[in-house]
């Protein structure tokens, strides 16, 4: 045996007359190199929290299937940084998500959905998963990993048609769901629902149920810190999805409240 001074130790071994040098590494080389194997384990990262976030998200049921809203900002911490970021996204043939919260969750739930609605196409069985079940794993992905403590930080909105059956349902952070005629998530849940509790109806037209979506939106708007004036609506029938290019909505901003907000306030400057 002899040592290179290098931590490395080498060892001389004659078999059937064939002479072989063999290496060996020292203890702190091994651990490394076994870190090192163990690196993909010891480097995964999770979202402790938020910080690139979008904000509400706006569904509704129409006359012929499901409408969705969302702006496309999203928020470094207080910053609106992002002007271009799309919320809104097909799965499968019959559904869509919008999603509200971390921006890289939305994206790891879209990855486990690619691979969801990849893996029910290879049956090639003629059936194909509705917005129901699509809603349901989702309930069932949030909660699980919301009792592993390390939630997905993110609102859903699950809507779609199958079959001639609308569908409409809403997911939080920690698992809770239900399914409705119209949801929201964020600061929509409480700006936006109370509007559509006086003007939805069942029957409304696809022109209609526009209006109502940017009625809510402007209110959004006006109200939101994190909202911008650059929104998608998407709509999902029978036909399929369509999500439109984004474009901005006609505002007013010299209402007294805003110019002068604190007028009348105690204490107010």
């Amino acid at each position: 045996m002899s040592n290179n001074g290098g931590g490395e130790s080498s060892v001389r071994i004659t078999i059937d007359g064939f002479s072989f040098k063999s290496v060996e590494m020292n203890v702190a080389d091994s651990a490394v190199a076994m870190n090192n194997l163990l690196g993909s384990e010891g480097d995964s990262q999770r979202t402790l929290y938020p910080y690139v976030t979008g904000t509400s998200v706006v569904g509704i049921k129409y006359k012929d299937g499901i409408l969705l809203a969302a702006d496309m900002g999203g928020s470094y911490g207080s910053t609106l940084r992002y002007k271009t970021v799309e919320r809104l996204k097909p799965v499968g043939k019959h559904s869509i998500i919008g999603a509200s919260g971390e921006i890289s969750d939305f994206q790891e739930i879209m990855r486990y959905l690619d691979e969801l609605i990849l893996v029910d196409n290879m049956w090639d069985d003629g059936n194909s998963f509705g917005p129901k079940e699509v809603h349901n794993y989702l309930t069932r992905v949030m909660y699980n990993r919301r009792n592993k403590f390390n939630p997905l930080w993110n609102s859903l909105v699950l809507g779609g048609v199958k079959n001639g059956q609308k569908y409409l349902g809403t997911v939080s952070m920690i698992g809770v769901h239900y399914e409705d005629n119209h949801v929201a998530t964020g600061f929509g849940n409480h700006l936006a629902r109370p509007i559509l509790r006086d003007e939805w109806h069942e029957n409304l037209s696809f022109e209609e149920g526009v209006k109502l979506l940017e009625k809510c939106m402007r209110v959004l708007l006006y109200r939101d810190r994190s909202a911008v004036n650059k929104l998608q609506i998407a709509k999902i029938t029978e036909e399929g999805v369509t999500i439109s290019p984004p474009y901005s909505l006609k505002t007013f901003w010299n209402f007294a409240a805003f110019e002068n907000p604190t007028a009348g306030a105690v204490g107010s400057w």
